[in-house]
């Protein structure tokens, strides 16, 4: 997408004027225009020049975002980038505005003395303007002339879009005020002519009194003003969080080069620079942390407020601040490629697309105010014939002109949408479009993945239950002193829970790892044991106690790992991947907004039911293979819309193929291109977060949109003397027209106090899915398997989930397999093929990895 900064829009029906002229240009797939920022996404095979053309065409004018603040730098640099996005929010429009209210309400304060103050209550005037009516008229009109000229950009703008035949709303503000004017100048020359034919001074005074409309002729463009101004100034906090980002960005960084510590502009930083980073300072760059330990403040892109300890060997983010400790690290990412800048990228784009429901809005202005010329000629017209008068049937025509509103209706979206994008990027929730940001607070089904969704993706000690006249501590440390050397993921899982690692008088020798079985070693004359329950019966006897306690664990979805000396069973250690802390009340939040929620893995049937009970999933789909995952998603689709959450890898099909996909825990990886919504942070209450977010932006734009339309349904028609006893002045019309797009504005900046993580006034939408309606889904893919040509390998060595994902990957591998379910509990791995495979090639692909294949079916 190529964004453009366009200048001279002021209202709903410019910026659908130069979106259909962009849109209109060969090449452009979509133009969306953003009044709020003054900007536009055009995306398609288009040159630079010929949109600017076709703005200019249109009677605006354009120039590239990108290069709005760089003055020759290189724009791919950060500083350029950074510098052009400042440069692109910076608030030029509100000091203009300041400076020409100033004058307009100096100026007009001494008109309304004149024409309110002095005839309507007797103040009074120098002595050569008393009873001069004339010379009252001629220092009215003098006065209107200086409040016109103050706010000539009105009539400049009014006139050229009316002439181009399209336009905006400066043409209502133009020809309500011209024709006010207008109608005043030939009262004043009629006077003048009066004054020649010996008129009295008390007709001359009657005509004074009620036909002459210069006030109305200053007053409409200066309280348009008023309001332009509160717009602007309310419009300019509705990007507050996107600026504070941009002026997070780091503008330094101290390197070391050629032994020296030098402080270098941030764009001088390459890949593989050593920087540092003192207490206090902001990190300049993502890099991995070569030396020194410390607590970082990763607010700017989490949201979270409690520093995170960081350490040798871990990541760090460009703007996030270094608490505590000083560090070294080498850069990994710079410029434009930091985590931090491609957030502020992503926002930046969502501010520039168009949600759905703002089409309404834009479908309405690229008609209004053509319409409400119409109509005012038509109630000039109406009134005239009825005898009413002229001066009266202007009075009613130039009161609709001034009173109607299209701002309203083209600001009630996109400052709602950009203030809920502000709010998403504070709290690690980034929203890649306005239509993903509407779209998610309509989701029916959320379809989560199970490992690193659900559950924290790395297996943890669960359970310890030792065998009779065996303490925890023993069997704890002989696990520790067989798993320490062994590199598999069970075995980190037994050396991370003991925190202070034994040190045993006897060493442990002749280690070595069974493929497939366990481990082996000796210590002090006895042999130790470690592996599957299948294994270590080949080595000691097995109670049935214990055999039902390994029954109970397997139930629960967790792997059992037996230990034995010497022919004597220790005990078992059990470990799973297990839930997060927040996974079961996330789910439950889902479920109390209405929201169906699935689990869908590729583990066995009793692993993901004993998951899926633990997190409060009622639904759970096991055994489906990678590309059955999109399949199940298509299917689900046929009941409501659907959003898939997962880690933007490996289930980027399913992501693409949902209605919103999700992408959680990305990190530094905000750039996932199948997801709609990127979670910065692994807690799975973000995705009821974001829904509520969501929501609650959608209900703002709502707020606006009634406001927007009822304010023009019921003060038209008062405008044109519908109302029976109510003849509103046009000045009191461009009143209300001034207030109403800064009501808007006010009411979207309610967001900023929104509570993304209060669940409290969460509410069932009103058409949630059933569960029963979904309970077919399973026989579906079923049926679909069936007619798959799969495979069956009998395998012998795995021993959890991890020993399965090894298959499953190993196998995957191999050309022509579409996908493979491997189960350690019942030793098989189901292999579903494209294409016929030779069964030595699976074999082969299966033994390479140390396990044993005994067989094919």
């Amino acid at each position: 997408m190529t964004q453009y900064i366009v200048m001279g829009m002021t209202c709903a029906a410019c910026q659908a004027r130069v979106e259909k002229a962009v849109g209109k240009l060969p090449g452009v797939k979509s133009a969306s225009v953003s009044l709020l920022t003054n900007s536009m996404g055009v995306e398609g095979e288009v040159s630079e020049a010929d949109v600017i053309s076709a703005v200019e065409k249109a009677g605006y004018s354009a120039r590239i975002k990108d290069t709005a603040a760089a003055e020759g730098k290189n724009v791919r640099s950060a500083s350029a980038k950074l510098a052009a996005e400042e440069a692109a929010l910076e608030d030029r429009e509100t000091p203009k505005l300041v400076k020409r209210l100033a004058w307009s309400v100096g100026f007009l304060l001494i008109l309304m003395y004149l024409t309110m103050g002095h005839n309507m209550l007797g103040f009074p005037v120098p002595a050569f303007l008393e009873h001069n009516h004339l010379g009252l008229a001629l220092t009215q009109m003098l006065l209107a002339i200086i409040v016109m000229y103050i706010n000539k950009a009105f009539f400049i703008s009014g006139f050229r879009t009316l002439f181009h035949g399209s336009p905006n709303m400066d043409a209502l503000v133009a020809l309500g005020s011209s024709v006010s004017f207008g109608w005043s100048l030939y009262v004043f020359y009629k006077m003048s002519v009066m004054i020649t034919q010996g008129i009295s001074n008390a007709d001359l005074m009657d005509i004074y009194h009620d036909q002459l409309y210069f006030e109305s002729a200053a007053m409409i463009p200066a309280l348009i003003t008023v309001g332009k101004t509160l717009e602007s100034l309310s419009k300019g906090r509705t990007t507050d969080a996107l600026k504070n980002l941009v002026k997070m960005a780091p503008k330094t960084a101290t390197v070391e080069r050629d032994g020296k510590e030098l402080t270098v502009d941030i764009d001088e930083v390459r890949i593989g620079d050593i920087f540092i980073v003192k207490p206090g300072e902001s990190i300049p760059v993502d890099g991995t942390i070569l030396e020194g330990n410390t607590a970082v403040d990763e607010s700017a892109l989490t949201g979270e407020s409690i520093p995170v300890d960081r350490t040798v060997g871990d990541a760090v983010s460009a703007a996030t601040i270094n608490r505590s400790g000083f560090f070294r690290a080498k850069a990994s990412r710079v410029g434009e490629d930091t985590t931090f800048s491609q957030i502020i990228q992503m926002v930046s784009d969502a501010a520039a697309t168009k949600a759905p429901i703002a089409r309404i809005a834009d479908k309405v202005s690229g008609v209004f105010v053509p319409a409400v010329i119409a109509i005012a000629a038509i109630v000039f017209t109406v009134w005239t014939l009825q005898g009413a008068g002229v001066v009266f049937a202007l009075e009613r025509a130039i009161t609709v002109l001034v009173i109607s509103c299209p701002c309203a209706l083209g600001l009630a979206t996109p400052v709602a949408i950009m203030v809920g994008n502000g709010m998403g990027a504070r709290n690690g929730i980034l929203f890649k479009t306005s239509e993903s940001l509407e779209t998610t607070g309509k989701i029916q089904i959320v379809v989560l993945d199970k490992t690193g969704t659900i559950t924290s993706g790395k297996p943890k000690v669960t359970d310890i239950i030792p065998s009779e006249k065996v303490t925890e501590e023993e069997l704890v440390t002989t696990a520790y002193l067989l798993e320490s050397r062994s590199e598999h993921p069970l075995a980190r899982a037994v050396v991370d829970y003991v925190d202070d690692p034994p040190c045993p008088v006897h060493p442990v020798i002749n280690w070595k790892a069974l493929p497939g079985n366990g481990i082996s070693a000796e210590q002090n004359g006895q042999v130790l044991y470690a592996g599957s329950g299948k294994f270590i019966r080949t080595v000691c006897r097995m109670d049935g106690n214990m055999e039902q306690k390994e029954n109970e664990i397997s139930q629960e979805g967790k792997t059992p790992m037996f230990f034995a000396r010497d022919g004597r069973l220790l005990g078992m250690i059990a470990v799973a991947d297990v839930i997060k802390e927040d996974s079961p009340r996330a789910v439950k939040e889902l479920q109390n907004m209405g929201i169906e929620v699935v689990m869908l893995t590729g583990d066995n049937e009793r692993t993901a039911r004993a998951i899926g009970k633990q997190a409060g999933v009622n639904k759970v789909i096991a055994g489906v293979l990678p590309d059955g995952k999109e399949s199940v998603i298509r299917k689900l689709q046929e009941y409501g819309k659907v959003a898939m959450v997962g880690d933007g890898i490996n289930d980027s099909p399913a992501l693409t193929r949902a209605d919103i996909g999700i992408a959680i825990g990305a990190g530094a990886d905000v750039a996932v291109d199948s997801a709609d919504v990127v979670l910065m942070n692994s807690k799975l209450t973000d995705v009821s977060a974001a829904v509520r977010l969501s929501r609650g932006t959608l209900r703002n734009i709502y707020e606006n949109l009634f406001w927007a339309f009822a304010y023009n349904i019921i003060l038209i028609p008062m405008a044109a003397g519908l109302y029976r006893g109510i003849n509103m002045n046009p000045m009191w019309g461009a009143a209300a027209m001034s207030l109403s797009s800064f009501t808007v504005c006010m009411n979207a900046l309610r967001l900023n106090l929104f509570k993304t993580h209060d669940a409290s006034r969460d509410r069932k939408m009103r058409h949630p899915v059933s569960l029963e309606e979904l309970r077919d889904i399973n026989v579906d893919m079923e049926k679909k398997e069936e007619k798959t040509m799969t495979k069956t390998l009998k395998v012998e060595g795995m021993m959890c989930e991890h020993c399965e994902a090894r298959v499953k990957k190993a196998l995957e591998a191999v050309a022509g397999v579409a996908g493979a379910v491997a189960d350690h509990n019942a030793g098989t791995a189901v292999v579903t093929l494209e294409s016929d495979v030779a069964d030595e090639v699976l074999v082969k692909a299966v033994e390479d990895q140390d396990y044993k294949v005994l067989g094919v079916e």
